[in-house]
């Protein structure tokens, strides 16, 4: 190992496992700096655990409402132990694949199992002593989970999406603190595991970033499944009494075994030596600009530490973006427009503007809403999942926003990212077929309306 490269790399989870490939591909000297796991969150605490807690959750909901298919429900008690086992082990599959040491050895990277921090605009110095120096510095750190200053929570003890993953089973009992993707989709999945879960949410409803409508949509089907939804509520002080830990906030107070607390996420810069050098940071992470870079030029930031999108496929584009600036200057934009999905079941899916973001900029007049509810789509009925909706924003006839709530809604929603990118029509979408019977074609039905109103202003000029 060398101690001079072309890039040194401060984190190995998503953004840095994807800088390590691309430059390396490059032709680049890379030396990747991780004191933890390699994989990051992403594998270790988030997207992977989750989702894969969530499979489990909507097999046996799907046992238990059988009979929405014709067939026998099956109402069997539910022992979690194996369902946590099966989130250990599916995390483990990927470390030892896909997130391995060796696999980034052999794509010729430097691995140093070791903290590091900032010295000098071009160097990093690890726990050992030992410095690397490189023609840029990227910061890929991550984030952790924000805990809210509550009174006795510390004493009470609580879980959060660190921490969860190492139990041997689900409580037989959980409030949830938080309203976000994560609290949702968590929310979700042990009351579907036959967990008695409560949702304590300061805000005036879930999902505060998405379509309203579409989110209390959400809610209601959240709630109909069992999850105990109390909004408004800003959490006071929590308590242990008689082997339950009570959390009281206004008027109310809720009891239950544990207590998770998923109130967002922080970024991840402590120790790294960013004031010292003088690198601009605010509360949401390190400041970057356009091109990722920071107020150092040699020294870039994506992901959770830049604090712009806390998505796991933020920092795995961001990633590659500033790799490319690195070593093509100037050649490409941090993305401005960001897709995302909450995987509960319906998912509801995100991108671009929301209805009301959209008329604050562009206007009432210019601003036009297109629905399709999924009563009305045959794929939706067939499979027994009705319930959702496809909305379309546009402003002057161009796709600005799009959101779905539907099954695999995170699967449908690219279509439209597309078109809020390129600034298409809605009719645009018109030319292009779509399958029968699938959810997409809700998207190409709500395109074909806009292409024949279009069609019926212009009929006075046909022959």
């Amino acid at each position: 190992m060398s101690g001079r490269y072309d890039l040194v790399i401060v984190g190995l989870g998503s953004g840095g496992t994807v800088a390590a490939e691309l430059a390396t591909s490059l032709g680049k000297r890379v030396a990747a700096v991780e004191g933890r796991r390699i994989g990051g969150d992403c594998l270790w605490t988030g997207c992977v655990p989750s989702k894969t807690l969530l499979a489990s959750a909507k097999a046996a909901h799907t046992l238990r409402h059988a009979d929405r298919y014709g067939l026998e429900p099956v109402n069997a008690e539910i022992d979690t132990a194996p369902v946590w086992r099966r989130v250990r082990a599916i995390r483990q599959e990927l470390a030892e694949t896909d997130d391995s040491p060796e696999r980034f050895a052999a794509l010729g990277v430097d691995v140093y199992a070791e903290m590091g921090r900032l010295v000098a605009a071009d160097t990093v110095e690890l726990e050992s002593g030992r410095r690397l120096t490189g023609r840029f510095v990227l910061l890929c750190t991550g984030s952790r989970s924000a805990v809210p200053a509550i009174e006795g929570l510390e004493q009470a003890g609580y879980l959060t999406t660190e921490t969860v993953w190492e139990l041997e089973r689900a409580p037989d009992s959980l409030i949830v603190i938080g309203g976000g993707p994560v609290a949702v989709e968590l929310a979700q999945a042990c009351v579907r595991l036959g967990v008695q879960t409560t949702m304590l949410q300061r805000g005036a409803g879930i999902l505060m970033r998405d379509e309203p409508q579409l989110a209390h949509r959400l809610a209601d089907a959240l709630h109909a499944e069992g999850v105990t939804l109390e909004l408004g509520v800003d959490a006071a002080s929590v308590t242990v009494e008689d082997g339950a830990k009570v959390v009281r906030g206004g008027a109310g107070q809720w009891r239950a075994r544990e207590v998770l607390v998923a109130t967002g996420r922080t970024p991840a810069t402590d120790g790294l030596g960013l004031e010292r050098l003088g690198i601009a940071t605010t509360a949401r992470g390190v400041t970057v600009d356009r091109s990722l870079r920071t107020s150092l030029k040699s020294v870039y930031a994506v992901g959770d530490v830049a604090g712009r999108f806390l998505f796991t496929h933020a920092a795995g584009y961001e990633a590659a973006t500033a790799v490319r600036n690195m070593f093509f200057p100037g050649s490409e934009r941090a993305p401005e427009t960001m897709p995302w999905c909450t995987f509960t079941d319906p998912e509801l899916a995100h991108v671009g503007m929301t209805e009301a973001e959209a008329r604050e900029r562009h206007g009432d007049r210019a601003v036009r809403v297109w629905r399709h509810d999924l009563a009305r789509s045959d794929r939706a009925r067939t499979d027994g999942h009705g319930a959702g909706e496809l909305r379309v924003v546009t402003a002057r006839g161009r796709v600005v926003g799009a959101h779905a709530l539907a099954p695999a809604a995170g699967e449908l929603i690219h279509e439209l990212a597309l078109a809020v990118r390129e600034r298409m029509r809605l009719r645009d979408l018109a030319g292009l077929v779509h399958i029968y019977p699938t959810l997409a074609l809700g998207f190409g039905q709500l395109a074909g309306e806009a292409a024949t109103q279009r069609a019926r202003r212009l009929r006075v000029f046909s022959r």
